[in-house]
């Protein structure tokens, strides 16, 4: 009776830590899969035609993998594995070669995109109180040093 009590009781512990762990998940605003909506999006240089964003978590470390597809119609990806401490990660990507961010709040975060060292862009992205809703406001420098900004409307999927 006592050994079925135990094995009873570790059963439910482990099932709650896990539903627990599951709920956490859940719960943080970026993870999901994002779509551009090209209606809402708009950009001082030429919008991309595609973009896509799919965020996990585990630990504190996020993941990102971005499908793009520029104005011109060429397609190209986006990688990275990183936290939201302020220091800079490598990002796997023919535009920026290390991203670094902070997370003011559950629902915003700030970042810095380098290439060879040099600030590339920045910007804040912030997640609707509904959460169906991400906004991607930023700037900075093409290739041949012209400003540049833009306000990149996401949805979730």
């Amino acid at each position: 009776m006592r050994t079925r009590s135990l094995v009873i009781s570790a059963t439910f512990i482990s099932a709650l830590v896990l539903a627990l762990a599951v709920m956490a998940l859940a719960a943080d605003p970026f993870v999901g899969t994002w779509k551009m909506n090209p209606a809402k999006t708009k950009s001082s240089n030429p919008a991309f035609k595609s973009y896509s964003i799919t965020f996990s978590v585990q630990e504190s470390v996020y993941k990102g993998f971005e499908d793009i597809v520029d104005a011109d119609g060429k397609a190209f990806q986006r990688s990275w594995t990183g936290k939201c401490d302020g220091k800079e990660f490598p990002m796997t990507a023919p535009d920026v070669d290390a991203q670094s961010c902070t997370q003011p709040n559950a629902n915003t975060v700030d970042y810095v995109c380098k290439k060879n060292g040099k600030v590339v862009w920045s910007g804040r992205t912030v997640i609707s109180k509904d959460g169906k809703t991400q906004i991607n406001k930023g700037g900075g420098k093409d290739e041949e040093g012209k400003a540049f900004t833009y306000t990149i409307v996401m949805e979730k999927q």
